[in-house]
């Protein structure tokens, strides 16, 4: 027959050894004092060593209990640690968040909502994935994230949206090419002979534009790396288009930001997760912290 040892017996067993005698054990474990010799008696029979040394009065261990001792009190503290570890995960109190974002929205949003974040729940960690906006949904999709933070077009058939209200689009420029008669805005038409840095997903609706003004723009890139197109611009290359948030990016006192008027062109920011997929606990409080900080406040 199998020598083996439950972990009811484990915590009968330690407890009689900490309250250093039985009567005392059975009132901490809430059992007759009778029931919880007998449960020892049997775990000695079963493992066919003796534990105790009888005839005293304070219970005091053979070598073989000693060594069962040091054993049970590890498991026991790993198997409680464990437990308390799961139960924290499930209350979003523990775990970790992983989340996929693009340069300019994650600027934007992360360092602010992880800040807050942490204060409420300090021992909660984050993966922080980077890549253009399709790149970010196929790693949703794949599940190696949890939340997905884009400026890509995402159905709402197989995801959980949260839309931000629109942002106007703006051209950084190196002072040393500025256009534009305004300090602070920039006619498109005034960029018809602008060497131009554009993001993937903004370059039709750019194109278009210009084309209503009756010209074709000079775009030198398409790149969806917005650190990659202010490097081009502090080169003096050529001007960028970001969104507005992505201001804060620009640390270069050489580089100036415009908004873009006649026409405005704005863009959007989608915080998405799967509609089929369970979130962690922390997840969501993640979730519900970002609304409270970001989501406009409805009017009653």
């Amino acid at each position: 027959m199998a020598q083996t040892i439950g972990i009811k017996d484990m915590r009968a067993f330690f407890a009689i050894v900490e309250e250093g005698n039985i009567s005392h054990a059975a009132i901490r474990l809430g059992i007759a004092q009778p029931a919880l010799s007998r449960q020892m008696k049997h775990l000695e029979e079963n493992l066919q060593v003796k534990l105790f040394e009888r005839g005293s009065r304070r219970i005091r261990l053979t070598e073989a209990g000693q060594v069962l001792y040091n054993r049970v009190e590890n498991i026991l503290g790993l198997v409680d640690g464990t437990v308390r570890e799961i139960k924290e995960i499930g209350s979003g109190t523990k775990g970790s968040i992983r989340i996929g974002t693009i340069t300019t929205s994650g600027a934007m949003i992360l360092p602010d909502l992880i800040a807050e974040f942490r204060k409420l729940y300090p021992d909660v960690t984050f993966e922080i994935w980077e890549a253009e906006g399709a790149r970010i949904i196929e790693l949703l999709d794949s599940r190696l994230i949890e939340i997905a933070i884009t400026r890509t077009q995402v159905d709402n058939l197989n995801y959980d949206l949260l839309v931000l209200p629109n942002e106007p689009l703006v051209v950084v420029m190196n002072s040393k090419s500025l256009c534009g008669a305004d300090k602070e805005t920039v006619r498109l038409e005034e960029l018809k002979n602008q060497p131009m840095i554009i993001p993937l997903r903004w370059k039709s609706n750019f194109v278009a534009a210009c084309r209503k003004l009756d010209f074709e723009p000079k775009i030198i890139c398409v790149s969806d790396s917005i650190v990659q197109d202010l490097l081009m611009v502090k080169m003096n290359l050529g001007a960028a288009l970001i969104p507005f948030s992505g201001r804060r990016l620009l640390t270069d006192g050489n580089l100036i930001s415009k908004r873009i008027v006649e026409p405005d062109m704005t863009t959007h920011t989608v915080v998405a997760w799967r509609k089929n997929q369970t979130l962690s606990s922390s997840c969501k409080n993640f979730i519900e912290l970002f609304k409270k900080m970001f989501m406009p406040k409805e009017i009653d």
